[in-house]
C-alpha cells in the first residue's frame, strides 16, 4: 500500500514549538536579545544563519538567562525559540530583523508603550494588531488570514463560545467553509448538529481523507494498515495502539465477547486526549473494578457502536472517531496558541468562556469587515514591512465619525472627536474594572494572594490573577486593587496604576520594565490635605532591598515633589518583609534633604508596611482616611522615638486594630 499523505485541514496561528505564556513579554525579549547579539557579530564577518551561529545564539540567550539548561541540539532549539519572531514578521527567514522588528524595538528601548492609536491599546499591540491583520497562512494550498476570519466571524455571531473558537473557526480556511461553519455554528447553538459531525465533515470533504476510507474499508486490518491510514506525521508508533483498540472494539461489539477490561486498557494505550475521548465514547464509567464487574452494564447507551451490524459499519465509525477525536485534540491544543496570539492585539475580550471585540474595536469593525473580509483569503505581501492601517487595506480609509455615531446611539452620549472617544472608552473601561474587581478580587481572594507572593506561590498567583505577566507585576497590580479598595474607590483606578493592561484588564508585563509606579491623588477634605500617594512595592529579599530599593524610592518621591509643588505627597513602600536597615533609611529621610538641579526640599516622608499587616488592613476594612492619620502621626513623632522599633509596631498595631493608640 502506498503511503497516503497527511493535508492540512485547519489553521494555527504562531508556531508549536514556541509555546508560551507571557507572550508578548518573550516576543519582546527574544528581539531585543537577538539585535543584542547581531550587534556582537562584527561588521565583517558575515551574518549566516547556519548551525555554527546558531549554537551560538542559543549560548548568548543562556548567558541572557533568557534559558536554562543544555539543549541537547542548541542549533534546533535556538531555532525553534525565534519561530514565533519570524511568523508574525519581526525577523526573516534568516533570522534579520525586518523593518517592523526594528519598529517594536524602538517602542521597547524607549518604553514608549503611551496608547498614542486609533484603538487606544499600547503602541506594541497596536504593532501586534497590524501584523495579525496581514498574517497570511498556507492551510493545504488555500490561503487564509485567520484575524480578519475571526473579526468576520464576531460580527455575523457577536460572540463566539470557546467550543466555537477551538474546533469550528480553524477549519474556515476559504469563502465557501465560511459560510457552511457560520451555519453550523447556529445550529450547533440549538443542539441540532454536534462538534464531532461538522469536524467529520470538514476531514471527508478532503481527498486524502476519502482515500484513507476507501483503504480502510476495502481492505483486512493490521497494524500497517491502522498506520497508514492514521497520518501520524512524526512517527508510526503513536498510532500502533490503534491497532489493539480496534481488534477489542470488534471482538466486543461484533464478537460479542465480555473482555471489557481489556478494551479499557487499551484505551490506555491510546495518547491522553483522544484516549480521554474514546473512554468517554464508549463507557458510563472508567472505573476499572467496575467495568470488571459489570461489563456490558458500563456501556455507554449512546455508543455508535452498538448498532453497528457488520464489520464495515463498524469500520466506518471506528474511521469516524479515530480522526475526529484526533482532529479535537489538536484543535484543543491550538486553542491556547492562538487565544495567546489574538490576546496581545489587546482589542479582544477571553473571559467567562466567550470570546468577543472590546467595545471601540467592535464598532469599528463593523464598518469595515465586510469589505477588510474580501481579503480574508488573499497573501499579504508586506509582513515584514512597518506600515500604517491604510497600507494594509483600503478599507481602513474610511470616515471615523461613523464609528463615533454609533458609539453615541449605544451609549447615549454624543461623541465627535477621538478624544472624547477616548474619555467615554476610558470610563466604560473603568466601570468593567470596578465590576471585574467585584467578581474576581473578593478581600479572602485579595488575602489569600498576599499569602502566595510571602511563599512564591507563583503557580497558584498565575491561576488565580493571569499567567500573561510576571509575578512582581501582579504583586504590583494587586496593591493597587487593594489600596482602591480601602480607599473606597474614590478616582479611577485605571488612572493611578500606571501599569499596562490587557483588554480584559488583567496585568501584563513588558521587556522594558521598570516604569510603574502607582500614584493615588486624593482630594482635600476633613480627613486630610490635597496630596498623591507614590506606592511602591517589591518581592526584593530583605538583604536585596538594601542594594536595590532605598536610592530608587528616595528618588522617585523627591523628584515627584519637586515637580508637583506639594509637600503632602508621600510614599509607602511594601513588601512580603521589610528589612530593618531600609525602615529605618527611610525613617531619616525625613531630615535630609532632597535636592535636584536649583531645587531643594527639606525631608520626604516614606511608610514602610509588610503584607502581613496588610492582610489584616483588608480583614479589618481599615479606611484610608484613617491609615492617613495614623501614618502621618508616626512621621511626625521626634526621629528619637521614630527611629525604635517599638514605635514602629505601634504604627503598624494602630494600623491593623490590634490596640486602639
Amino acid at each position: 500500500m502506498d503511503k497516503i499523505c497527511y493535508q492540512s485541514y485547519s489553521w494555527v496561528v504562531g508556531t508549536t514549538s514556541f509555546r508560551n505564556a507571557k507572550l508578548n513579554l518573550k516576543i519582546e525579549q527574544q528581539l531585543s536579545i537577538l539585535d543584542n547579539f547581531h550587534k556582537t557579530i562584527s561588521k565583517k564577518d558575515k551574518w549566516t544563519w547556519n548551525k555554527d551561529l546558531q549554537e551560538k545564539y542559543y549560548n548568548f540567550m543562556k548567558d541572557a538567562k533568557f534559558i536554562n539548561g543544555d539543549a541537547k541540539r542548541k542549533d534546533k532549539d535556538a531555532r525553534q525559540k525565534t519561530s514565533s519572531l519570524e511568523s508574525i514578521g519581526l525577523i526573516t527567514k534568516d533570522r534579520e530583523i525586518t523593518e517592523v522588528g526594528y519598529e517594536l524595538l524602538s517602542i521597547i528601548e524607549n518604553q514608549n508603550f503611551n496608547k498614542d492609536n486609533i484603538f487606544n491599546i499600547d503602541n506594541d499591540s497596536y504593532v501586534y494588531l497590524k501584523q495579525l491583520l496581514k498574517k497570511t497562512l498556507n492551510v493545504n494550498r488555500k490561503l487564509v488570514r485567520p484575524f480578519l476570519v475571526v473579526l468576520k466571524c464576531l460580527k455575523e455571531l457577536d460572540v463566539l463560545s470557546y467550543d466555537e473558537f477551538t474546533y469550528f473557526i480553524p477549519l474556515i480556511t476559504d469563502y465557501d467553509n465560511y459560510k457552511d461553519i457560520i451555519d453550523k455554528i447556529k445550529l450547533y447553538r440549538e443542539n441540532k448538529v454536534k462538534r464531532e459531525d461538522v469536524i467529520y465533515e470538514r476531514l471527508t470533504s478532503m481527498s486524502n481523507y476519502k482515500e484513507a476510507l476507501e483503504e480502510f474499508i476495502n481492505n483486512k486490518v493490521d497494524e500497517d494498515l491502522i498506520c497508514l491510514i492514521a497520518f501520524n506525521r512524526k512517527s508510526r508508533e503513536g498510532d500502533i495502539p490503534y491497532y489493539k483498540l480496534y481488534e477489542e472494539i470488534k471482538h466486543i461489539f461484533l464478537d460479542n465477547l465480555d473482555n471489557y477490561e481489556e478494551l479499557l486498557n487499551a484505551i490506555d494505550k491510546v495518547s491522553k486526549k483522544p484516549g480521554r475521548l474514546w473512554k468517554s465514547l464508549i463507557f458510563k464509567t472508567i472505573n476499572k473494578k467496575d467495568i470488571r464487574e459489570n461489563g456490558k452494564e458500563t456501556i455507554s447507551k449512546t455508543c455508535p457502536f452498538l448498532i453497528c451490524s457488520n464489520e464495515k459499519e463498524l469500520k466506518e465509525v471506528f474511521f469516524k472517531y479515530l480522526h475526529v477525536f484526533k482532529a479535537m485534540a489538536n484543535l484543543s491544543e491550538y486553542f491556547d496558541l492562538n487565544r495567546r496570539y489574538f490576546n496581545i492585539t489587546d482589542i479582544m475580550l477571553f473571559e467567562d468562556g466567550n470570546i468577543k471585540l472590546d467595545m471601540f474595536p467592535k464598532y469599528y469593525f463593523k464598518e469595515i469587515i465586510d469589505v477588510l473580509f474580501e481579503e480574508a483569503f488573499t497573501a499579504c505581501d508586506n509582513l515584514t514591512s512597518s506600515t500604517s492601517l491604510y497600507e494594509i487595506s483600503e478599507a481602513f480609509n474610511f470616515d471615523v465619525a461613523k464609528v463615533y455615531s454609533l458609539l453615541s446611539k449605544k451609549l447615549g452620549i454624543q461623541i465627535e472627536t477621538p478624544e472624547e472617544a477616548s474619555k467615554i472608552i476610558n470610563d466604560e473601561r473603568h466601570k468593567r474594572f470596578n465590576l471585574l474587581i467585584d467578581e474576581k478580587f473578593s478581600d479572602s481572594i485579595l488575602i489569600e494572594l498576599l499569602g502566595h507572593f510571602k511563599t512564591r506561590n507563583d503557580k497558584k498567583i498565575e491561576e488565580l490573577v493571569t499567567d500573561e505577566a510576571e509575578i512582581f507585576t501582579i504583586f504590583e497590580y494587586i496593591l493597587g486593587i487593594i489600596w482602591y479598595k480601602i480607599s473606597e474607590r474614590q478616582g479611577n483606578i485605571l488612572d493611578f496604576m500606571k501599569l499596562s493592561l490587557e483588554a480584559n484588564l488583567l496585568p501584563k508585563s513588558h521587556a522594558a520594565g521598570g516604569g510603574a509606579d502607582i500614584i493615588y491623588e486624593y482630594e482635600k477634605c476633613s480627613d486630610y490635605p490635597k496630596h498623591s500617594l507614590l506606592l511602591e512595592a517589591t518581592l526584593s529579599s530583605r538583604n536585596n532591598q538594601r542594594r536595590m530599593e532605598m536610592e530608587p524610592v528616595s528618588r522617585h518621591l523627591g523628584d515627584y515633589i519637586i515637580h508637583n509643588d506639594n509637600e503632602f505627597d508621600y510614599s509607602l513602600f511594601v513588601s512580603t518583609e521589610i528589612h530593618t536597615q531600609v525602615r529605618t533609611d527611610f525613617t531619616f529621610r525625613k531630615i535630609m534633604p532632597y535636592t535636584k538641579g536649583d531645587k531643594t526640599i527639606n525631608g520626604l516622608k516614606i511608610i514602610s508596611i509588610s503584607t502581613d499587616p496588610l492582610k489584616k488592613i483588608i480583614r479589618n476594612k481599615t479606611k484610608y482616611k484613617d491609615l492617613y492619620t495614623i501614618f502621618n502621626k508616626y512621621h511626625e513623632t521626634p526621629l528619637e522615638q521614630n527611629y525604635d522599633d517599638e514605635t514602629y509596631i505601634n504604627m503598624i498595631n494602630e494600623a491593623t486594630k490590634e490596640y486602639e493608640g
